[in-house]
């Protein structure tokens, strides 16, 4: 660090190894980086006090924070954009999951992504992945979406804007299912459609104009991460259908707690053995927040460090993470205790 910016009596070479906290020009920038490569999760009060001050007490404080992740043993995991992208595993990934067995924990995927089923899900892992997994692995929003609708429409009328398969499903378990507007309906639910077409487009529309009735999502994601970039997600489809009929849909998976509820009740781990990992700060860190378990973002998807803080230090966010990296890689290094301040 330049002496004339960083002088060593508030940043000794101990705390901030040069490896970790390379050269900054500007202060604020420094800081930023800091608070996303240290895991901070903190308050605006909190941040400008480290703007001012950088307390070396403080920054112990969350080392210990971040020696807490050895006690992680219920990890739930995003899948696109966090420990995948396509068919392509992010490197780590295999790792973490060899590691989070050997610890004697468990590994749950909470994706948002309707479209596939939980043998769906099992098929890819062995497939692409070469991982084996258990349909009881994966809680998907279609998985959450159908739990609801059994609990809450089961005898009722259910117009559904989703893919074939989606649509399939739900009939498969005994729910009444139109694609068309007609007399009766009940609800409707919108979910991610890879088989998106403007007569859907159409058909719901008329439904939510011409009937009084609950407008579900899936999922509230805007974007998809694929192998160029990003596609459309449920988010953006509801996003379409609320500017044209000023109806506001409720969302059924991540960032529901409901999610991480479930998780933990068939796993028996506590809230404070469990790790919600994701790359999107409005669903998938909102859903550990909402459901009061640790939260860590990966940026190897949708968000950015910017996303997190301002270039002034201020958070930039209501969903901060409790642990922040730049990939699966860093966390399984953190997790066996490779990352520390001494």
């Amino acid at each position: 660090f330049p002496s004339h910016i960083f002088p060593s009596h508030i940043f000794p070479s101990h705390i901030f190894p040069s490896h970790i906290f390379p050269s900054r020009a500007v202060f604020s920038l420094t800081v930023t980086t800091f608070i996303a490569n240290m895991n901070l999760s903190i308050s605006s009060s909190e941040m400008r006090t480290i703007m001012n001050s950088f307390d070396p007490k403080h920054i112990y404080s969350d080392a210990a924070k971040l020696a807490r992740l050895k006690d992680k043993k219920l990890f739930l995991f995003d899948i696109d954009g966090t420990i995948a992208v396509g068919d392509t595993l992010y490197e780590g990934s295999a790792d973490l999951l060899r590691y989070i067995q050997a610890i004697g924990g468990r590994a749950y995927y909470i994706t948002n992504n309707s479209t596939k089923s939980g043998l769906d899900y099992v098929k890819k892992f062995h497939d692409a992945f070469h991982l084996d997994s258990t349909e009881d692995h994966f809680i998907t929003s279609g998985y959450m979406t159908l739990r609801f609708l059994k609990e809450n429409y089961a005898d009722k009328k259910i117009f559904v804007l989703g893919t074939a398969s989606f649509v399939a499903e739900l009939r498969k378990n005994g729910l009444l299912v139109t694609e068309v507007c007609e007399d009766g309906i009940d609800c409707v639910v919108v979910a991610y459609d890879s088989e998106l077409n403007y007569a859907k487009l159409t058909e719901v529309c008329k439904v939510l104009f011409t009937q009084d009735v609950p407008f579900y999502g899936t999922n509230p994601d805007l974007r998809c991460p694929i192998d160029f970039g990003f596609i459309p997600d449920c988010g953006a489809i509801c996003d379409m259908i609320t500017a044209t009929t000023d109806k506001q849909p409720i969302y059924l998976g991540k960032p529901s707690k409901e999610v991480v509820k479930l998780c933990l009740e068939v796993s028996g781990f506590t809230p404070e053995e469990t790790l919600v990992v994701g790359d999107r700060l409005y669903t998938d860190i909102a859903c550990g927040i909402n459901g009061g378990v640790d939260t860590c973002v990966l940026f190897t998807g949708e968000a950015q460090k910017k996303d997190i803080l301002t270039p002034e230090g201020e958070p930039n966010t209501q969903y901060l993470p409790d642990y922040a990296f730049e990939n699966v890689q860093e966390l399984l290094n953190a997790c066996q205790g490779e990352i520390n301040f001494k």
